[in-house]
């Protein structure tokens, strides 16, 4: 019975590096929008199975990082131009909308926790890990979404978070500004929050999600 509780435990670890692997090649930009993703290369390269690589392959497509296309395979995701305007809408509203109710009740927890994912940004950028500091950035703003108090809006982000991490990432993974920068200005947006000024609050965001706050890569 420990054997075979055992075993599929090591086949999950396995796919969790194959994953991390694999990510970050996405990440990286060294696998670009469109590119197949055969899963025996990468079994090859990686010098396991097929097994946990189809689970890998499985959990980027579900994270919106991959795309699959039945009778083709698996590919990096692709974002168009008109996928990008419509996202962007939709998170405006969003986020406009989960910034003034929050700002308006500032639930301590949360708070904390927002300033943990700050932290979080900080010192991945100060590290260079694009990873971990994209998955802080969409952390901030589902924490953002669950703060509200209003339980459609996690419920929506939820939907769209896939398709928010296609954008973030596979959109500009050569961003080469600063990521410090970037860092300080989801500080300036969670003092916004804190200000217990919503409409400052709203707006602060709002123009965030549009991309109208001159920070790129976000």
């Amino acid at each position: 019975m420990a054997s075979a509780i055992g075993q599929p435990l090591t086949r999950v670890l396995l796919s969790d590096q194959v994953y991390t692997r694999v990510r970050g090649l996405i990440i990286s930009g060294e696998l670009e929008p469109g590119d197949r993703l055969v899963e025996s290369a990468i079994a090859r390269q990686l010098a396991v199975s097929q097994a946990p690589v189809r689970e890998a392959v499985k959990r980027l497509v579900h994270e919106g990082l991959a795309e699959h296309v039945p009778r083709r395979g698996s590919f990096v995701a692709s974002v168009s131009q008109s996928d990008a305007d419509s996202a962007r809408s939709v998170r405006v509203v969003i986020e406009e909308l989960a910034a003034r109710t929050v700002a308006e009740a500032r639930p301590p927890a949360a708070m904390e926790e927002l300033r943990t994912q700050v932290e979080a940004m900080r010192e991945a950028a100060r590290e260079g890990d694009v990873g971990r500091f994209r998955d802080a950035d969409i952390s901030f703003h589902r924490l953002v979404c669950e703060a509200s108090g209003n339980p459609f809006l996690p419920k929506v982000w939820a939907v769209m978070e896939p398709s928010l991490r296609a954008l973030r990432v596979v959109s500009d993974p050569l961003f080469t500004g600063d990521w410090g920068r970037m860092a300080d200005h989801h500080a300036d947006l969670l003092s916004a929050l804190e200000s217990a000024d919503p409409d400052t609050a709203a707006a602060r965001f709002a123009a965030h999600a549009r991309g109208d706050d001159g920070i790129a890569g976000d």
